[in-house]
């Protein structure tokens, strides 16, 4: 009871003698960011016509994430996947939400590609209630930048800053419609700068603990000065929710995206053709380094600018076209901005001595190991008995899997194509066992008898999943 008397006391003293206010004082203040950036900042609702199937795959129940995973990797088969077959059920439309924001007046707006990267329509609704239909003028997934335009004049928009100004422990801001709830304002610190997150390789995101949520993808986040500094793109979650590390692309990342979007339709990177790894204290000391910054390259592709400039495996880059190469992750982004065709100037240490190199970087290869749409069939190929039409990889395919054993989809047909297997795929492997050869897989293939499910493993792009296939 006294403690309780004392702590009251002690509460009225310091209102008394002005403490509260002036701790008040040193906290932020976001009421006139939110006033004046909060107009510029839209909700963007997706609508996906998909078809409804009647039970998924065999032996698999319905898992909200595992649902995401195949939507994103386009295979049929689960209810609402985009490209299942026809007979499968009725017509649905499936709504999804994000959050963007508007750059400039005459209705370009930017948000993330994976808010809009499988949209049938785009519906833009702005703060003051109108709503727009909206034409997507781009979308990079490397990046997760998009661009898209509505038919309107004199809107607001936001004012671009400078993210690397941005301080650790710096207060920050974000605006979107998190769970659909349009204009939440959220706020938090700069958590990180410059984080390499996995299979991210080309942005150098700004980590906070803003609380970001489903809805709030494509959302812009400010500094005090009321300025965009990033795009909030991905969250680390376990439950689907906030839990303090929210992922941001640097706007100037972003600007640079929409700009290439806006001019010429497609994204161009500059390419070296190595494969890196850190370095670590053991390494560096083994290479006699005294510290261990830079990239070590670990393997060249054959015929890449890095052979043809004459880097070679074990070197360590340290400064690459005037960019100091802190980590290895530093590399691809620095790498990737400079456009192909260009000379540069590349520091290496060899054999514990210093050499500079000059190398003309190349253009980057898609990521996906496509066939041509003009390809014609090896003569030798054999539709095997789930309907594949299949072709081993050449050795620059093989490097795109990083030394992986696959086999190219030149045709998909009957069951595999019923399962979701189509044209510029790469099997992998058949239930436990690893592909080797056309010859090999289409041999076990054949010996399945008929109406046994087999499990094939397939890689798209970047994306990798056991498909079931009924044998018929």
């Amino acid at each position: 009871m006294l403690r309780n008397l004392l702590s009251t006391a002690l509460i009225v003293l310091s209102v008394t003698l002005g403490v509260a206010p002036s701790l008040a004082a040193n906290l932020p203040d976001f009421t006139v960011l939110a006033e004046k950036q909060g107009p510029a900042v839209v909700n963007i609702s997706i609508t996906q016509v998909m078809r409804q199937h009647q039970g998924g795959f065999p032996g698999m129940p319905y898992d909200e994430h595992l649902q995401e995973f195949f939507k994103r990797f386009g295979i049929p088969g689960m209810p609402g996947m985009p490209g299942s077959p026809d007979q499968g059920g009725p017509e649905y439309k499936s709504q999804s939400l994000g959050s963007g924001f508007i750059i400039s007046d005459d209705g370009y707006i930017l948000t993330n590609a994976h808010v809009v990267s499988e949209a049938d329509e785009v519906l833009v609704k702005l703060s003051d209630k109108r709503e727009f239909k909206a034409k997507i003028i781009g979308a990079d997934k490397r990046t997760d930048v998009a661009l898209i335009k509505i038919e309107a004049k004199h809107l607001p928009k936001v004012t671009i800053g400078d993210p690397s100004t941005l301080k650790v422990g710096e207060w920050v801001a974000a605006i979107g419609s998190p769970f659909g709830l349009e204009n939440t304002m959220t706020a938090g610190i700069v958590s990180a700068k410059a984080r390499a997150l996995p299979q991210e390789n080309y942005v150098p995101f700004i980590q906070t603990d803003v609380a970001i949520n489903p809805g709030n993808s494509g959302g812009p986040l400010f500094n005090l000065a009321g300025e965009v500094v990033g795009i909030n793109s991905q969250i680390y979650s376990r439950s689907g929710g906030s839990v303090g590390l929210s992922f941001s692309i640097p706007i100037d990342v972003a600007i640079n995206i929409s700009n290439q979007l806006k001019s010429n339709g497609k994204i161009t990177r500059g390419w070296l053709g190595v494969s890196i790894q850190e370095l670590s204290k053991d390494l560096a000391d083994s290479f006699g380094m005294k510290d261990t910054k830079g990239a070590l390259i670990a393997g060249i592709e054959k015929d890449s600018p890095a052979e043809k400039g004459g880097l070679e495996a074990g070197d360590v880059i340290k400064r690459f076209n005037g960019s100091e190469i802190e980590t290895s992750s530093d590399l691809p982004i620095v790498v990737g901005s400079t456009s192909p065709n260009q000379s540069v100037r590349v520091e290496i240490l060899r054999k514990g001595g210093k050499k500079t190199l000059m190398v003309k970087v190349g253009e980057m290869p898609t990521d996906e190991i496509l066939v041509s749409k003009n390809a014609q069939e090896p003569k030798e190929s054999v539709s095997n008995q789930i309907g594949l039409t299949l072709s081993n990889l050449t050795p620059q395919q093989k490097s795109k899997l990083k030394g992986k054993n696959g086999l190219l989809v030149i045709a998909s047909t009957g069951a595999a194509a019923e399962a979701g297997v189509r044209r510029g795929d790469v099997i992998l492997g058949l239930n436990n066992s690893e592909t080797q050869s056309v010859e090999q897989f289409n041999k076990q293939i054949n010996a399945v008898p008929k109406g046994k499910t087999i499990a094939v493993l397939v890689q798209r792009a970047d994306s990798t999943l056991y498909v079931p296939i009924k044998v018929k």
